[in-house]
C-alpha cells in the first residue's frame, strides 16, 4: 500500500504542476499564443519539416497544425515552399523573423525560470532536468516497448533519435 500511496502523490504533483505550465504561458507575448510557440520551437530545434511531420512532434490533428502554421506563417515567422520529393506538400523552414522570435520566447521562458528558482542550488535545477528528462525517456520508452499497453486514444510519437523534448516548456 505504501508504494500506490507514492504514486497517487506523483498524480498530485502532475495535477499542481499545470500551474507552473499555465504560469509560464502567461508570459507569452500576445500575437504569440502556445501553439505557435511550439511550432516555432519544433522548427527551431529540428529544422525543416513537411507539415505532417510538425502534427506528429506536436502530438496533435492536422487540421490543428494547420492554424497553428497559418498563425505564424502570417507573421513572417515561417515561410512555406514546394516540397521537391511531392510538389502537393510543403516544406515549413523559419524566417529570420522566427529565429527572433524564438529567442524571444527562451529570454523570457529562462527569466521567469530564473526568478522563481532563485533559491534554488545549481545543483537542484540539474538534478530536476535529469529527472524531467528520465521521466519522459521512460513515456517514450514505454510506448515503443510495450506496444500491447496502448490505449486507442493514446497518440503516438515517433521521435527524432536526439530524444529532446517534444515542446518547450511554455506550450498548452
Amino acid at each position: 500500500m505504501a508504494e500506490q500511496a507514492r504514486y497517487e502523490e506523483l498524480i498530485r504533483q502532475f495535477s499542481a504542476f499545470g500551474a507552473v505550465r499555465r504560469e509560464l504561458g502567461r508570459i507569452l507575448p500576445s500575437d504569440c499564443p502556445s501553439g505557435s510557440a511550439a511550432v516555432l520551437t519544433l522548427l527551431g530545434r529540428h529544422g525543416d519539416m513537411r507539415m505532417s511531420k510538425l502534427a506528429e512532434l506536436l502530438a496533435v490533428d492536422m487540421s490543428v497544425t494547420s492554424r497553428h502554421v497559418a498563425h505564424v506563417a502570417g507573421r513572417g515567422w515561417i515561410e512555406r515552399s514546394p516540397d521537391p520529393a511531392d510538389k502537393r506538400s510543403r516544406i515549413l523552414r523559419l524566417t529570420p523573423a522566427g529565429r527572433d522570435r524564438i529567442d524571444e520566447l527562451t529570454r523570457r521562458t529562462c527569466q521567469m525560470l530564473a526568478e522563481r528558482l532563485s533559491d534554488w542550488t545549481d545543483d537542484e535545477v540539474g538534478q530536476l532536468t535529469q529527472l524531467m528528462a528520465r521521466l519522459r525517456a521512460s513515456f517514450d520508452d514505454s510506448r515503443t516497448a510495450h506496444p500491447e499497453s496502448r490505449t486507442p486514444t493514446a497518440p503516438v510519437l515517433e521521435r527524432s533519435p536526439d530524444r529532446s523534448t517534444r515542446t518547450p516548456a511554455i506550450t498548452t
